[in-house]
């Protein structure tokens, strides 16, 4: 892996950081998990769209740059960097898009990608039902073959943003004759159509954007299925590889949370508690590590090697390593973390307590990390099962 930019590199950072730099908004926005926050983020994403910078790596046709993963990677860098607004289209353009460009039909990226990228239409994703989360196969939702399409039955919940959403992704199981892991298929479906129902979950923080979907033999023609029927387990473990491995955390947002640790210990240090000094350059070294395991793996792609479930230990690493960075903050700030953002007392208009509490979620989505060490034990170290 050589460590030096290109010339062509450079450029393109100084390119995006100059566009960046002239268009974030100049005030923090409301948190996109809530209404007017998602509302206002979709502006947000108009304006990535129309100056090309809302899927960077994406061919030209469907409103990107074909700029490479290097360059989407120094986009990300950038983009974290100015503090510019959180992502409210990262399920359908870092999940769900890698998926339909794999495994999608002409006709589904012509009339898809370009409206997601633009947050004309937003994505939900919809995997975990009540009965099945982290073990994901036991799904009990089914599609019923009609003429047509499809019927979809079941309940989903946990779902991203979906309060808020236009459409989802999911898997249903097609053929219950066949094993788990078989006999599933990964369909795609509007979230205001006849018979669906989506139910807001709260959250710790008060934010409004999980939500449950219930769907009562709902309608799906032929055209939503992504991939083949009854092959939608193959279908998923590729949007999961993409969630775990590359694209929803990229090394971008946790070098500025780093950056942003370091400034808050600079302006509430505590000399009596030089420990405090050694935990955060420790989380500085983890983002910086996670940065350059990063863009090996890009190398490796380049390659033409898959993630695979090298996946699984990307993910252990950035969920727990988000989890501990917030933990040293809170213990910085001491007693204020208290205050919540409402208060014209809080630090950093209460951030970083919200960061926590986001952060305590990274080890139980994209599959809790018990399960995550179980594929890295038998599919990386080659250990046996009990």
């Amino acid at each position: 892996m050589d460590l030096n930019f290109t010339d062509s590199e450079n450029a393109f950072r100084d390119e995006c950081r100059s566009w960046l730099e002239a268009n974030v908004p100049s005030g923090a926005l409301p948190s996109g998990d809530t209404k007017e926050g998602f509302a206002l983020h979709l502006q947000w994403e108009h304006e990535l769209f129309d100056a090309g910078w809302a899927a960077v790596s994406w061919p030209k046709e469907y409103g990107g740059r074909e700029a490479t993963l290097f360059e989407w990677l120094i986009f990300e860098e950038e983009y974290y960097r100015v503090g510019a607004p959180s992502r409210v289209t990262q399920n359908g353009i870092f999940l769900l898009a890698p998926t339909l460009f794999e495994f999608g039909t002409d006709e589904q990226k012509d009339r898809i990608l370009r409206p997601m990228a633009r947050g004309d239409v937003t994505w939900g994703q919809a995997w975990s039902e009540p009965n099945a989360g982290s073990d994901l196969a036991s799904l009990k939702s089914t599609a019923r073959r009609v003429e047509g399409g499809w019927r979809l039955t079941g309940q989903k919940t946990w779902s991203t943003r979906a309060a808020f959403c236009d459409m989802a992704y999911g898997l249903f199981r097609t053929d219950p004759e066949q094993a788990r892991h078989r006999g599933l298929t990964y369909f795609m479906f509007p979230l205001h159509a006849e018979g669906v129902t989506v139910r807001g979950v709260d959250r710790l923080d008060g934010d409004e954007g999980f939500a449950e979907i219930f769907l009562d033999d709902v309608f799906v023609p032929d055209a939503e299925i992504l991939g083949e029927v009854h092959q939608g387990w193959k279908v998923a473990m590729a949007t999961t590889s993409s969630e775990r491995g590359l694209s929803l955390r990229s090394p971008g947002r946790f070098m500025a949370t780093a950056t942003r640790l370091i400034d808050l210990y600079h302006r509430f240090r505590d000399r009596s508690e030089p420990v405090l000094r050694d935990w955060v350059i420790q989380a500085w070294m983890d983002a910086q590590v996670y940065r350059w395991f990063t863009f090996q793996t890009v190398t490796r792609m380049g390659q033409g090697q898959e993630i695979g479930p090298d996946s699984s230990m990307n993910k252990v690493f950035w969920s727990e390593m988000d989890v501990r960075t917030h933990e040293i903050a809170l213990a910085i700030i001491g007693n204020v973390l208290e205050l919540d953002e409402g208060s014209p007392s809080a630090v950093d208009a209460g951030a970083w307590m919200k960061g926590f509490q986001f952060a305590l979620a990274g080890p139980i989505y994209a599959g809790t990390n018990e399960i995550q060490r179980n594929i890295i034990a038998e599919r990386v170290l080659g250990l046996p099962r009990k």
